[in-house]
């Protein structure tokens, strides 16, 4: 007897898009909230109440335990989102460094959004997934820029993650501190060119690595530097005498990508390609290294190679975990009420800075001195009042420039948050 498959279950096409991800349409709609969200809302509506509140997104806690800093990105999508929606909205700039509390209660809200909170409740979850994952990796790209300290530094990272989050990938690393990305659409979207090497997958069709290097040097146009990959089939140091050899001064630079389990020293074996190639006329041929690459291997060899293409670890970056809580409620005729669940602190903040020496102070809105007002930079300025975006958004160009100034500054000194 044949027996037969039942196929009830089986996964089946989808009937409206090919990929599962949601449209642009279904995130403006909040279509992938979550439903207690939902929930909530009907029953507000059955008890018809509907109060202005105002919420504030913050977090209390790094992911990286060596430092209390944190580099903020998502805010221009979550303008975005919230454009057309009658709330007022205050955040931090985009690529803004901003302080933790460590072991504090207190926090530095990074954005508040005040409206009737039917209005925008089912806005929490595409609120919270456009700062998160984008602020990890922003951070992340930032802390790699400053262990590689002046050398180049590429994102290459996308291939780990699904294709949807490539140009948030990209635009998030760039604005972080990244030089330059790999993803020919994330690239296309910030106004520039990609980056990149050759795969060893194209070493391995041609099945030798001379004749591929000179293939590639034959058949791409001059633009794309000749940089040569020399550890698909042997030794780096021999590889790296061939590249040169066989190009000669078309050779732009050598990219090692060896994994772990045949890495040994590799800093003496950089050491060692360098010393072959600049005894063979090669002395300004740069040297990349990739594969596995955090910021602890960036800071070992920075003095060695040229440039680092950073994979998984920048995509794959812990995500900032934000929250967003209500603090502050109106009782229905005018006055505001701070309000907060247990844990949280009520009443609605403001952030100031004392840019010279990253000292942070936290206060209630009413709160502020003549001396705070006086000496500190507000950190939270308007974003969106009554839906309508009131602030000119800077160029990825711009942003990266002001985020990596921030980041020099918050590094050479210890960053202090306190309340007024």
């Amino acid at each position: 007897m044949t027996e037969q498959r039942d196929t009830t279950n089986t996964q089946r096409d989808l009937n409206d898009r090919i990929f599962w991800l949601p449209k642009e349409h279904e995130i403006k709609d909040a279509a992938t909230t979550d439903v207690y969200f939902e929930y909530t809302l009907e029953a507000l509506r059955h008890g018809g109440i509907d109060p202005v509140v105002t919420m504030e997104v913050y977090t209390r806690k790094s992911p990286f335990p060596d430092s209390n800093w944190l580099v903020l990105c998502g805010v221009y999508e979550v303008a975005k989102l919230l454009e057309g929606i009658p709330v007022d909205v205050d955040s931090m700039e985009e690529g803004e460094v901003f302080l933790t509390g460590g072991d504090s209660a207190l926090y530095e809200p990074v954005m508040q959004i005040t409206g009737r909170y039917q209005t925008f409740a089912k806005y929490e979850n595409p609120i919270l997934g456009f700062l998160c994952q984008a602020s990890g990796v922003c951070t992340k790209a930032a802390r790699l820029s400053l262990a590689a300290r002046g050398k180049t530094v590429i994102s290459f990272g996308t291939r780990r993650v699904h294709p949807a989050l490539a140009p948030m990938i990209e635009r998030s690393s760039f604005i972080g501190g990244m030089n330059s990305v790999s993803n020919v659409l994330g690239a296309k979207l910030l106004g520039m060119e990609p980056s990149g090497t050759m795969p060893h997958a194209f070493i391995l069709c041609v099945g030798d690595e001379v004749k591929a290097w000179k293939l590639f040097n034959e058949a791409l146009p001059r633009n794309v530097p000749r940089i040569a990959l020399i550890d698909t089939f042997s030794d780096e140091k021999f590889a790296a005498i061939r590249a040169i050899e066989a190009l000669g001064r078309d050779l732009y630079g050598v990219r090692l990508d060896t994994p772990s389990s045949r890495r040994g020293d590799l800093k003496k074996i950089v050491e060692e390609v360098r010393w072959e190639l600049s005894h063979r006329g090669g002395r300004n041929v740069k040297i990349f290294v990739s594969g596995g690459l955090d910021e602890k291997e960036v800071s070992d060899l920075r003095d060695v190679v040229d440039g680092f293409g950073v994979g998984t670890s920048l995509s794959a970056a812990p995500v900032i975990d934000f929250g967003g809580k209500i603090v502050e409620i109106s009782d229905g005729r005018g006055k505001e009420i701070p309000i907060s669940k247990r844990g949280d602190l009520s009443g609605r903040k403001r952030v100031f800075r004392d840019i010279r020496n990253f000292s942070d102070i936290v206060t209630l809105k009413n709160g502020i001195t003549t001396r705070v007002a006086t000496k500190y930079t507000s950190l939270l300025r308007p974003l969106l009042r009554d839906g309508k975006i009131v602030r000119r958004f800077l160029s990825p160009e711009e942003l990266r420039e002001r985020t990596a100034n921030l980041v020099r500054r918050v590094s050479t000194t210890t960053p202090s948050l306190r309340w007024n």
